[in-house]
């Protein structure tokens, strides 16, 4: 995949105006960047198998697993917050990452379950509409109510209406624990953390949909398409605490109540030594010898401005993939923008 430096014309894209096929030689995306139906099976591998960590990283993970409380982490953008629930979950075997990103938007309803009411309303509108008999004269030729039609279709199970969210998939009855990322809390509202706490403390949730009907159980569609669950009395309860990470840029600060149910871990930015492992983690030794001036002029960017490890991987990408040598300052400029300055 990769070429010497400068040995092609490496740009796809020329700008002439004229249609060539020259998209046939782009080549495979970088390992970050493929989508998760091209990942290898299981579905974390793709981000989860070249994650590196640090001691502090192993033992908090550890401390987590152990007293079954949600792992907060806190980082720079693009220093792995997210990639760690992906690597535990691939060490563990614990199948696929359930992620919950949250928005400004988001509430406790959304990651625990929505219901589409609109469309039940309107399935049953049809329904009925198609088993409407005709009316019925009387003797005195008057037209009566007619009786109902025993033939005539039930209302649609609400199941079908119904589909847990990531939260509240995490929740169901299991041996062993699903992996949750909250990506991204301290971009919720305000009230989303202490909503969470109940939760994180009880381990269940009700479904007033559910729990107001006769029937003692329904089949609910689960967030990662797996099998329908079986919820009984409008109840769901966890026999395993999900494994929880949540993450955090730093921007807001969070109650006491909240950080008293947390472990906190924060990522620092990474060694010299560390970037190195990381980028032949991603993209093999010859991209670190290669890549050898990028990675020094990174790490003296990186003292001055905000930086990002993914953006010193895209630019080592690009480097392999034939922008030659001479184009590395033109690159380090377009590839390595600062994240803390503007436009």
């Amino acid at each position: 995949m990769s070429t010497p430096y400068g040995s092609r014309d490496w740009r796809v894209y020329r700008g002439v105006g004229e249609p060539h096929d020259g998209i046939d030689r782009l080549p495979a995306p970088p390992p970050w960047r493929a989508p998760q139906g091209a990942w290898p099976d299981p579905p974390t591998r793709g981000r989860g198998a070249v994650y590196q960590v640090t001691p502090e990283i192993v033992e908090t993970v550890n401390a987590a697993l152990y007293l079954r409380r949600p792992l907060l982490v806190t980082g720079r953008p693009g220093s792995g917050k997210s990639s760690l629930a992906y690597h535990v979950a691939h060490e563990l075997d614990l199948g696929q990452v359930l992620a919950w990103p949250v928005t400004s938007r988001s509430t406790l309803r959304d990651g625990l379950y929505t219901y589409d009411a609109i469309g039940r309303l309107q399935d049953a509108s049809l329904r009925a509409g198609s088993s409407v008999p005709r009316p019925i004269p009387d003797a005195d030729g008057r037209y009566a109510s007619a009786p109902p039609d025993p033939s005539a279709p039930s209302a649609p199970d609400i199941g079908r209406y119904l589909r847990l969210g990531p939260l509240g998939t995490a929740l169901l009855p299991r041996s062993q624990p699903r992996v949750l990322l909250i990506d991204e809390i301290d971009k919720s509202d305000p009230d989303l953390p202490n909503d969470l706490l109940n939760v994180f403390e009880e381990g269940q949730f009700e479904i007033p949909e559910l729990a107001r009907l006769d029937q003692p159980e329904a089949r609910v569609e689960v967030y990662d398409n797996g099998p329908s669950a079986r919820i009984r009395q409008g109840r769901v309860h966890s026999d395993a605490f999900p494994f929880t990470v949540l993450t955090s840029n730093g921007e807001r600060e969070f109650p006491p109540a909240f950080l008293r149910r947390c472990l906190r871990l924060d990522l620092p930015q990474p060694s010299g030594d560390q970037l190195l492992r990381i980028v032949e983690a991603h993209l093999g030794r010859e991209a670190v010898t290669r890549g050898a001036e990028l990675i020094e002029a990174f790490s003296e960017r990186r003292d001055r401005v905000q930086l990002s490890t993914d953006q010193l991987l895209n630019a080592i990408f690009l480097l392999l993939n034939g922008a030659s040598a001479e184009r590395r300052e033109r690159l380090l400029d377009t590839v390595l923008r600062p994240l803390d300055q503007g436009f």
